[in-house]
């Protein structure tokens, strides 16, 4: 007889300070990791990896935008313990907590649960001893798979959960797979239709060759590098655009690293130019990536819109500190230029927390951001000891508190000690600094600069307000924000108490009709300005410091160099290397 096995894959999000589940009508980010783990899914499907007389049956969850409800998901499953399996997907440290609190219901019921992802994956490979959350994960009877799930893995885990034999722990962390020919990441269009512009994501490539001791992607996917080809490029697209999706994030954490950029930039082109596939990206490059010869200019034929830069700082000794020594200061102008010259929008992230930093250091060096770099967004992260980086690694080592929530490992809220400013003067400069760089008077600079290349302001004005908002009104990260808040009741961090209808309801319909009275006062701190540019005759005549062109001999008047720490030393550096090159270049002439 025919049998069903069903496979439900559920991507958790994690509490809020209130701890009710942050969710949205219409959530920003779509998860990579659901539409790469949906597309293994499909392919087993096709495969009959679980034989010819046993169908898989596929289920998707984006918890960010949708509810899970474990007793209506049961509900559907058959009575079989062995006939499905749940699995929740890319589970960072932050959402790990939520993870296991999905997970508990169905093992009440002996389904059988696996968890996978960054924070079970990070631990495992860093950690000599399993994390206590992880240990008690494992004592619930859950499975734990630690690495990526390509080459047939997920053949494995399907096969097992139908036979009854699923492992405890599946540990690949030292045998990563290669990318290319692997399934196409992708998800149902209802499932994009819940994000905000109808965004998908997907990756090329995996892995990172340099040492941010912050980062935990090089001690999770490895520091040498794996790529998908042009081949699987084009079949993600084409295959998600037959379903209407013609907007992507690209995941890879720095695109300009990846060997065959220009193959895939050349295979977007081909794309967008003789096949009228009007596809647009984001994709995230390092502070280097304008020395690629043609990369910005291909970027932009691709339909690259958007670029995230991993900038981090401008003071050279934290980024020394962090063993981030690719980012130089002395570029930052000139790349964000060239992006700027070519009508993409940049944003970037900055790190609040290193070593050296304090309350008025970092205030002063978010002015002379403002002042002397063209950049469009700006995000900002507590130096956060993430499970799986080396920072987590030593200060485990060491012994040194570190919050044991992990529910607050979202880089939105402080979780260690600093060596130079107490708790709350960290904290409040964390506040402190959305608010410094997303004042109305920057903001309309920002419009201006993007006016001037002859872009309309209002979509930067738009991305402005929710990057502003996120923090300030909704108390997340832009990251995890979204439009529409969505709270259940029943959807509480367990400890709580579930608060009675009669007071959930009236306080969540005044919390929401307070939260957008606050975004309309926001739009109407900016909208006059936003007006005015809009409709000025001279806006492309708006110059500034940032906008200059680049001169190495005026560097010693900016703030950036004279007065962050090691910026003259930057500088010096980066003459020596120019009076290098230009010696190199007169012998081979004399020559």
């Amino acid at each position: 007889m025919a049998r069903d096995f069903h496979l439900v894959m559920i991507k958790p999000s994690h509490y809020d300070d209130d701890g009710y589940v942050i969710q949205w009508y219409r959530s920003l980010i779509p998860s990579n990791t659901l539409a790469a783990l949906n597309g293994l899914g499909e392919d087993c499907k096709a495969r009959k990896v679980l034989g010819n007389d046993t169908d898989l049956v596929l289920s998707t969850y984006d918890e960010t935008n949708a509810r899970v409800n474990p007793a209506r998901i049961m509900r559907g499953l058959p009575e079989d313990r062995t006939a499905s399996l749940i699995a929740l997907v890319g589970v960072q440290s932050n959402q790990f907590p939520r993870a296991c609190d999905i997970a508990k219901p169905f093992r009440d019921q002996g389904y059988q649960v696996a968890i996978g992802g960054f924070h079970a994956s990070g631990c495992i490979s860093m950690l000599d001893e399993m994390q206590p959350d992880v240990q008690a994960a494992l004592d619930m009877g859950i499975t734990i798979f630690a690495g990526e799930a390509e080459d047939r893995r997920f053949d494995d885990i399907l096969q097992h959960a139908n036979s009854g034999t699923l492992q405890s722990l599946y540990n690949f962390m030292n045998d990563l797979p290669d990318m290319t020919g692997q399934p196409v990441p992708i998800l149902p269009a209802k499932h994009i239709g819940r994000t905000a512009g109808s965004h998908s994501s997907f990756d090329l490539g995996r892995g990172c060759p340099f040492q941010c001791s912050f980062c935990t992607i090089i001690n999770v996917q490895g520091r040498k590098s794996r790529f998908r080809s042009a081949d699987d490029l084009e079949r993600i697209i084409v295959e998600n655009y037959a379903q209407g999706i013609d907007r992507f994030f690209i995941t890879d954490d720095n695109f300009a690293r990846n060997k065959d950029w220009e193959q895939f930039f050349d295979r977007l082109i081909e794309l967008r130019q003789d096949r009228g596939m009007n596809v647009k990206f984001v994709i995230q490059v390092d502070t280097l990536c304008h020395r690629i010869e043609g990369f910005i200019d291909k970027a932009a034929q691709a339909g690259v819109s958007r670029v995230f830069i991993g900038l981090e700082n401008i003071n050279p000794d934290n980024l020394l500190a962090a063993k981030k020594k690719q980012n130089r200061i002395v570029e930052y102008r000139e790349m964000l230029q060239a992006w700027k010259e070519r009508r993409v929008t940049t944003y970037a992230g900055y790190i609040l927390g290193f070593p050296g930093d304090t309350y008025e250091l970092i205030m002063r060096d978010i002015d002379i951001v403002k002042r002397e770099l063209p950049l469009d967004l700006l995000e900002f992260f507590f130096l956060t000891p993430l499970p799986g980086s080396e920072d987590h690694k030593v200060l485990h080592s060491r012994g040194e508190w570190m919050d044991p929530d992990m529910n607050k490992y979202d880089l939105n809220h402080r979780v260690s000690h600093h060596s130079k400013m107490s708790d709350e003067e960290w904290e409040k400069a964390y506040h402190d600094a959305w608010d410094r760089y997303y004042s109305p008077d920057h903001m309309a600079t920002v419009m201006r600069r993007m006016a001037a290349t002859g872009r309309s302001p209002t979509n930067i004005m738009m991305l402005m307000l929710i990057f502003a908002g996120s923090v300030k009104i909704e108390g997340v990260h832009p990251l995890e924000s979204g439009f529409f808040r969505r709270r259940s009741r029943l959807d509480r961090r367990p400890g709580l108490p579930i608060e009675p209808v009669w007071r959930f309801y009236p306080k969540i319909a005044w919390q929401m009709v307070a939260s957008q009275a606050r975004w309309l006062g926001l739009l109407a701190s900016v909208f006059p300005d936003y007006w005015r540019i809009k409709h000025d005759k001279n806006r492309r005549d708006y110059v500034d410091l940032a906008t200059k062109p680049v001169e190495l001999d005026a560097f010693d008047d900016l703030d950036m160099i004279s007065k962050t720490r090691g910026g003259d030393a930057a500088l010096a550096k980066v003459r020596v290397n120019m009076e290098r090159a230009q010696a190199r270049e007169a012998q081979k002439a004399s020559a």
